[in-house]
């Protein structure tokens, strides 16, 4: 055995290679700049052409080599060895298995100990072949306690929402958490009970109103969070009070004309003056605004009106005839009160006429829906928490298809962005009040929304599984059931970090048999269908009424 230079391109592949299938792409990014930076640690392993041949063949380092030549290396070393008498095929198999990746634990010690010798993050990163941004993150473990550093060694690592909360905490609130949340001896660890014995409220930078040097009077020292995109401000703090504090400053400083501060309620909206009527089309001079921070410490503001002022009372009609002043008859209104109702009924039965019968593009149909929802009397209880009326939700989108003089004035993208907000206002699959029962589930699988449910494989969700839902859902995945439910679900839990898991139960698309009996109990009588008269407009058709075909054609959708 010895050792020899020659040119990475005058060597030739061993037939009896392990390794047939195409390599990873990032992984040879990532030996090409590795070989760029420091060249080839490793010498390949060749062994002398059989058959007369004066060549060498690779026994061992086919891609060092292949990037070795992609880098445009003109010499290489080689380790020279005797050929064995199975080709090399057993040593190519076990130089291909026997390799294992360093876990992240172990590349932070190696990153650290590179730093220590001179290099730069920017250095590093070149060499790996990974950005700043992830050399940076790895970085971050030199603020966890050695002893979880010690289970992440072993593979068991929490993910990187979880592993950035961590390392926000100070070391003696981490030596606390692990104390309870510690894992018995070949287990797991609960990296989400870690997390959220160590989780802080966080103020964001991007959410601030006030600029450095007020933030510097409070003593507001930003974290930048790592783990965030890294195309947004991530910076953040910890110190409610202080940030809370520079924005109620900065709200005093900043405080407009005719303004006022004010403070949510107990339906999170903000409190207004009494009498004060919240406006939501052009304000006007005489308007006033109110100012407030949210629940997540965001400036926030809203223009209310408060009534015109009534006129102070008099003296006396008596007192002004005595005084010489002439006294005004009282005239009767030209409509009475019961006139005004028998004029709503008339209104209401001729509107509902019309929508029954006048012809109506699907533009204006789309229209009236999103005005209609705007109006006084319409009350939902919705899945985004507002209870009663719809007015303050739908009202901006409603005024914003109405022009000054009442007619519908629109273009289509303004609509569809209407009738979208309408929909998310109204439909709803929580199980409380606010549950719009099947429609929404119908409503779910003809949009697709299955596509937008997220990753049930976490803790808490398989938590709720009983031991035989656990087991069926590791059918499908490499995931083997355990003895214990608790184990299986750890697996299952590591398992669904890397892809994503949604249960059964879950998807929209309604049974059939549920879906033919809501439509038994919602349909249109032949005595409700008689009322339609002459010169009514054609209806199109209904299409299926098979419920089975119904529902196969929500499950095609929702895919």
């Amino acid at each position: 055995m010895y050792i020899i230079k020659i040119d990475p391109r005058a060597l030739k592949d061993n037939p009896d290679d392990a390794r047939r299938s195409k390599s990873n792409p990032q992984s040879d990014a990532l030996m090409l700049a590795t070989i760029k930076a420091v060249g080839i640690i490793q010498p390949p392993v060749v062994s002398p052409e059989g058959d007369g041949g004066n060549g060498f063949v690779i026994q061992a380092g086919h891609r060092r080599t292949k990037q070795a030549i992609a880098a445009e290396i003109e010499e290489i070393e080689v380790i020279v060895t005797d050929a064995t008498d199975d080709g090399g095929a057993m040593r190519s198999m076990v130089e291909n298995i026997a390799r294992e990746p360093l876990n992240p634990v172990d590349q932070w010690r190696a990153i650290e100990r590179l730093v220590a010798l001179g290099w730069t993050e920017e250095g590093i990163a070149s060499a790996l072949a990974l950005s700043v941004r992830q050399i940076r993150k790895l970085r971050l473990l030199a603020n966890v306690l050695p002893a979880m550093l010690d289970q992440m060694a072993k593979g068991d690592m929490p993910d990187e929402r979880q592993l950035r909360t961590i390392a926000a905490a100070s070391i003696d609130e981490q030596r606390q958490v692990w104390k309870a949340h510690k894992p018995q001896r070949h287990a797991t660890t609960s990296w989400w009970s870690v997390a959220n014995g160590l989780s802080k409220t966080r103020m964001c930078a991007r959410d601030a109103s006030f600029d450095d040097e007020l933030a510097q009077a409070y003593g507001i020292a930003w974290v930048e969070d790592l783990f965030a995109p890294a195309d947004e401000d991530s910076r953040y703090t910890t110190d409610v009070e202080a940030f809370l504090g520079a924005q109620q400053e900065w709200m005093s400083n900043n405080l407009p004309k005719n303004g006022i501060i004010t403070e949510l309620n107990g339906w999170n909206d903000p409190e207004l003056p009494k009498k004060a009527e919240r406006v939501y089309g052009k304000p006007k001079k005489s308007d006033c605004t109110a100012i407030y921070l949210d629940r997540d410490g965001k400036v926030q503001s809203v223009v209310y009106r408060m009534p015109e002022p009534q006129p102070t009372k008099g003296k006396s009609a008596k007192g002004k005839a005595e005084e010489g002043g002439a006294l005004a008859p009282t005239q009767r209104p030209d409509v009475t009160q019961k006139g005004q109702d028998m004029i709503g009924d008339f209104r209401t039965d001729a509107l509902h006429e019309a929508l029954a019968r006048a012809p109506i593009e699907d533009d204006m149909l789309m229209a009236l829906l999103v005005i209609a929802f705007a109006g006084q009397n319409v009350r939902v209880d919705t899945g985004l928490g507002n209870t009663g009326s719809l007015r303050s939700q739908i009202a901006p989108h409603a005024a914003s298809l109405v022009d000054e003089t009442g007619k519908l004035c629109f273009d289509m993208e303004t609509l569809r962005i209407a009738v979208r907000s309408v929909l998310i206002e109204v439909l709803s699959c929580r199980r409380n009040m606010s549950n719009s029962g099947i429609v929404s589930r119908i409503a779910g699988a003809l949009v697709g929304a299955d596509s937008f449910l997220p990753n049930m494989g976490t803790e808490d969700f398989l938590q709720c599984l009983s031991r035989q839902a656990l087991e069926a859902a590791c059918a499908d995945t490499s995931v083997l059931p355990r003895n214990k439910v608790r184990d299986t679900r750890a697996a299952l839990v590591e398992h669904f970090r890397q892809e994503r898991f949604v249960h059964t139960s879950a998807l929209f698309a309604p049974e059939a048999a549920e879906l033919a009996d809501w439509k038994a109990r919602n349909e249109i009588s032949a005595d409700e269908d008689a009322g339609d008269t002459e010169g009514s407009v054609d209806e199109p058709e209904t299409g299926h009424t098979d419920p089975d075909a119904f529902s196969e054609g929500f499950r095609e959708a929702a895919e």
